[in-house]
Protein backbone atom coordinates (compact mmCIF):
# COMPACT_ATOMS: atom_id res chain seq x y z
CA UNK A 1 0.00 0.00 0.00
CA UNK A 2 1.23 3.64 -0.88
CA UNK A 3 0.64 6.13 1.59
CA UNK A 4 -1.23 9.38 0.09
CA UNK A 5 1.97 11.40 1.84
CA UNK A 6 5.25 11.49 3.01
CA UNK A 7 4.89 11.00 6.55
CA UNK A 8 8.94 11.56 6.50
CA UNK A 9 7.77 15.60 5.55
CA UNK A 10 5.09 15.78 8.99
CA UNK A 11 5.84 16.04 12.29
CA UNK A 12 4.21 13.88 15.08
CA UNK A 13 1.86 16.57 16.83
CA UNK A 14 4.00 15.34 20.25
CA UNK A 15 6.72 16.80 18.62
CA UNK A 16 5.72 19.96 17.59
CA UNK A 17 7.92 22.82 18.71
CA UNK A 18 8.25 26.36 17.69
CA UNK A 19 11.46 28.31 16.66
CA UNK A 20 10.78 30.05 20.53
CA UNK A 21 7.89 28.44 23.96
CA UNK A 22 5.69 31.28 22.59
CA UNK A 23 5.60 29.88 18.66
CA UNK A 24 5.23 26.17 19.97
CA UNK A 25 2.33 27.33 22.39
CA UNK A 26 0.98 28.95 19.20
CA UNK A 27 1.17 26.17 16.90
CA UNK A 28 -0.26 23.81 19.91
CA UNK A 29 -3.39 26.53 19.88
CA UNK A 30 -3.72 26.12 16.21
CA UNK A 31 -3.45 22.56 16.16
CA UNK A 32 -6.37 22.05 18.72
CA UNK A 33 -8.63 24.55 16.49
CA UNK A 34 -7.49 21.93 13.70
CA UNK A 35 -8.87 19.63 15.08
CA UNK A 36 -12.13 21.21 16.56
CA UNK A 37 -13.26 22.14 12.94
CA UNK A 38 -12.43 19.04 12.02
CA UNK A 39 -14.42 17.11 14.40
CA UNK A 40 -17.27 19.79 13.73
CA UNK A 41 -18.40 17.53 10.76
CA UNK A 42 -20.72 14.80 11.59
CA UNK A 43 -19.10 12.62 8.51
CA UNK A 44 -15.76 13.10 10.44
CA UNK A 45 -14.47 9.46 12.10
CA UNK A 46 -12.29 9.56 15.09
CA UNK A 47 -8.81 10.94 14.69
CA UNK A 48 -6.04 8.33 14.82
CA UNK A 49 -2.77 10.22 14.23
CA UNK A 50 -2.17 14.06 13.91
CA UNK A 51 1.18 15.68 12.36
CA UNK A 52 2.27 19.27 11.74
CA UNK A 53 3.30 19.92 7.99
CA UNK A 54 3.95 23.29 8.10
CA UNK A 55 3.44 26.36 10.63
CA UNK A 56 4.18 29.62 11.15
CA UNK A 57 2.37 30.01 15.00
CA UNK A 58 -0.38 32.75 14.87
CA UNK A 59 0.10 32.90 10.96
CA UNK A 60 -0.87 29.63 9.20
CA UNK A 61 -0.29 26.33 9.71
CA UNK A 62 -1.24 22.83 7.56
CA UNK A 63 -1.49 19.99 9.22
CA UNK A 64 -2.29 16.49 8.51
CA UNK A 65 -4.56 14.16 10.09
CA UNK A 66 -4.77 10.06 9.86
CA UNK A 67 -8.55 8.87 10.35
CA UNK A 68 -9.42 5.92 12.39
CA UNK A 69 -11.21 4.82 9.29
CA UNK A 70 -11.99 5.88 5.56
CA UNK A 71 -14.12 8.37 4.88
CA UNK A 72 -17.01 6.61 2.35
CA UNK A 73 -14.20 4.04 2.09
CA UNK A 74 -11.41 6.50 0.09
CA UNK A 75 -9.84 8.99 2.27
CA UNK A 76 -8.10 7.96 5.32
CA UNK A 77 -5.58 11.39 5.89
CA UNK A 78 -6.88 14.99 5.49
CA UNK A 79 -4.82 18.18 5.54
CA UNK A 80 -6.50 21.08 7.83
CA UNK A 81 -5.18 24.40 7.18
CA UNK A 82 -5.63 26.71 10.07
CA UNK A 83 -4.77 29.94 11.32
CA UNK A 84 -4.95 33.69 10.57
CA UNK A 85 -6.79 32.53 7.46
CA UNK A 86 -10.05 30.89 7.35
CA UNK A 87 -9.78 26.81 7.95
CA UNK A 88 -10.06 24.58 5.48
CA UNK A 89 -10.00 20.87 4.51
CA UNK A 90 -8.50 18.81 1.48
CA UNK A 91 -8.07 15.25 1.05
CA UNK A 92 -4.64 14.87 0.00
CA UNK A 93 -5.10 12.80 -3.41
CA UNK A 94 -3.22 16.33 -5.01
CA UNK A 95 -1.01 17.06 -1.53
CA UNK A 96 1.10 14.42 -0.79
CA UNK A 97 3.05 16.92 0.86
CA UNK A 98 2.34 20.02 3.06
CA UNK A 99 3.83 22.71 0.27
CA UNK A 100 1.04 21.26 -2.24
CA UNK A 101 -1.74 21.49 0.46
CA UNK A 102 -0.67 24.84 1.10
CA UNK A 103 -1.02 25.67 -2.63
CA UNK A 104 -4.05 24.02 -3.18
CA UNK A 105 -5.40 25.63 0.03
CA UNK A 106 -4.93 29.13 -1.89
CA UNK A 107 -6.45 27.88 -4.92
CA UNK A 108 -9.31 27.15 -2.95
CA UNK A 109 -9.92 30.93 -1.11
CA UNK A 110 -8.92 32.87 -4.66
CA UNK A 111 -11.87 31.43 -5.86
CA UNK A 112 -14.08 31.98 -3.29
CA UNK A 113 -12.56 35.38 -3.30
CA UNK A 114 -12.58 35.80 -6.92
CA UNK A 115 -16.39 34.80 -6.94
CA UNK A 116 -17.14 37.35 -4.29
CA UNK A 117 -15.69 39.77 -6.28
CA UNK A 118 -16.86 39.43 -9.38
CA UNK A 119 -20.65 38.74 -8.05
CA UNK A 120 -20.49 35.51 -9.20
CA UNK A 121 -22.13 31.91 -7.49
CA UNK A 122 -20.38 30.53 -4.69
CA UNK A 123 -22.45 27.36 -4.99
CA UNK A 124 -19.03 25.45 -6.24
CA UNK A 125 -16.78 27.57 -4.19
CA UNK A 126 -15.05 25.72 -0.80
CA UNK A 127 -17.23 27.30 2.15
CA UNK A 128 -15.56 30.01 4.13
CA UNK A 129 -17.01 31.11 7.15
CA UNK A 130 -16.77 34.96 6.98
CA UNK A 131 -19.29 37.17 5.36
CA UNK A 132 -19.03 37.41 1.10
CA UNK A 133 -17.72 40.57 1.36
CA UNK A 134 -15.26 43.05 -1.26
CA UNK A 135 -13.04 43.48 2.03
CA UNK A 136 -13.23 40.13 3.00
CA UNK A 137 -12.73 38.62 -0.28
CA UNK A 138 -9.16 41.22 -0.56
CA UNK A 139 -7.84 40.75 3.26
CA UNK A 140 -8.15 36.74 1.68
CA UNK A 141 -6.39 37.22 -1.54
CA UNK A 142 -3.80 39.43 0.01
CA UNK A 143 -2.98 36.63 2.66
CA UNK A 144 -2.91 33.90 -0.26
CA UNK A 145 -0.36 35.61 -1.92
CA UNK A 146 1.79 35.84 1.32
CA UNK A 147 1.33 31.92 1.49
CA UNK A 148 2.20 31.41 -2.11
CA UNK A 149 4.95 33.88 -1.84
CA UNK A 150 6.81 33.66 1.40
CA UNK A 151 5.84 30.53 3.15
CA UNK A 152 5.37 28.37 -0.12
CA UNK A 153 8.82 28.60 -0.64
CA UNK A 154 10.18 27.89 3.00
CA UNK A 155 7.56 24.49 3.44
CA UNK A 156 9.29 23.28 0.38
CA UNK A 157 12.70 23.24 1.48
CA UNK A 158 11.74 21.59 5.33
Amino acid sequence: MTLPVDLKRVTPAEQIAGEDQSETRQLREMLHRAEAYLRSFKWCPPLAERFLGYGVGGVVAVFLFKLAEKINGADDFLWVVEGDVPSAYMVTDNAPDPASALAIYCDMMEEWANAVLTGSSLDEAFPVNAPATRENANMLLSRTQFIREKLIPISQTQ
